[in-house]
């Protein structure tokens, strides 16, 4: 995020969820045939949250299957995916959370990157408890209230100070701010990636402990978990300009693509099939629940979806 979805380079999270191999980038070949054995490639990066995952599960199946490309992926964080998508180390950004910064520098300035249209999922952010402490507390959901349960949510690691558990310390919030502006007796925890934030949050509910968590949706654990999210300030257009100030709530981000500006001109037809890719947040939480959840292989999940959801994809493809 810029508003702030997670910068997620975490390996860790891959690593704990059995997800994806990895696998180096080199110069950007932009649909070409560049390859020893004239294949043309695509690259592709990979973020750390298993949604994403889903996206580029799907599309590398459909390039490889249906329209004969080789695909490359490599994990980044989300800045420097957009410095290699300037330089053309990689060739497409499938999920973007808003980098305004990254967009007026590549987009606007250089104009090294292009939009590359909608995903299709909007994704939000914010601070949520488990629904089983809401209903007991319904005051919970106002951020006016927190002070006055801060010590429900304390753990070892915050001391006289009720904790919000964070997910990797590389993921961009506003929590810290926001905590400091409205003045609550909270701190952030960075558990270290989704997963082991994932991991606690399944703890907690499971031992049916009182927590506060950043969050975010689409989320696969969401269908598993009710959470019930605190309204802080209402979000406001300009309201997270200054980062040390923050002191509103998250706002709802279509989701965005971004390509390599030589790749949108000269990919061919995985360029258009990229632009051309949309779904909804309903179809990437089943793909990405297959992954994190059911255990599957990405390469397993997204064979299963595509078998299953012919009608949609294949809107997609290029047009002959």
């Amino acid at each position: 995020m810029s508003t702030v979805r997670p910068l997620r380079t975490v390996v860790a999270v891959a690593v704990a969820l059995g997800i994806l191999s990895l696998t180096a980038c080199g110069a950007a070949d932009t649909g070409k045939s560049n390859d020893a054995g004239g294949k043309k490639t695509v690259k592709l990066t990979v973020p750390s949250w298993v949604g994403a995952q889903a996206n580029v599960a799907v599309a590398q199946h459909i390039l490889e299957k249906e329209l004969g490309y080789t695909v490359k992926t490599q994990q980044m964080g989300e800045v420097l995916a957009w410095d290699a998508l300037s330089k053309g180390d990689i060739d497409a950004i499938l999920e973007d959370w808003g980098h305004p910064k990254e967009e007026k520098q590549y987009v606007e300035t250089k104009k090294t990157v292009v939009e590359g249209g909608d995903l299709g999922v909007t994704g939000h952010i914010g601070w949520f408890v488990p629904k089983y402490f809401a209903d007991q507390h319904p005051d919970v959901t106002d951020w006016k209230n927190l002070n006055k349960y801060a010590k429900d949510f304390r753990t070892a690691e915050s001391g006289d100070k009720g904790e919000l558990l964070e997910g990797s310390p590389d993921y961009v919030t506003n929590d810290d701010a926001i905590i400091g502006s409205l003045k609550l007796n909270l701190m952030t925890n960075y558990s270290g990636s989704e997963a082991a934030q994932i991991t606690a949050i399944k703890k907690y509910a499971k031992e049916k402990k009182p927590f506060l968590t950043y969050w975010w949706t689409p989320q696969w654990l969401n269908a598993q978990i009710d959470l019930v999210e605190v309204k802080l300030p209402e979000y406001k257009e300009g309201c997270d300009a200054d980062p040390k100030k923050v002191a509103c709530a998250y706002p709802n981000t279509p989701l965005q693509k971004f390509f390599n500006a030589d790749f949108a001109k000269e990919g061919g037809e995985a360029a258009e099939f990229l632009k051309n890719f949309t779904w909804t947040t309903e179809q990437q939480n089943e793909v990405a629940l297959m992954i994190a959840d059911q255990k599957l292989s990405p390469e397993a999940a997204a064979e299963k979806w595509v078998k299953a959801n012919e009608s949609t994809w294949k809107a997609w493809l290029p047009k002959k």
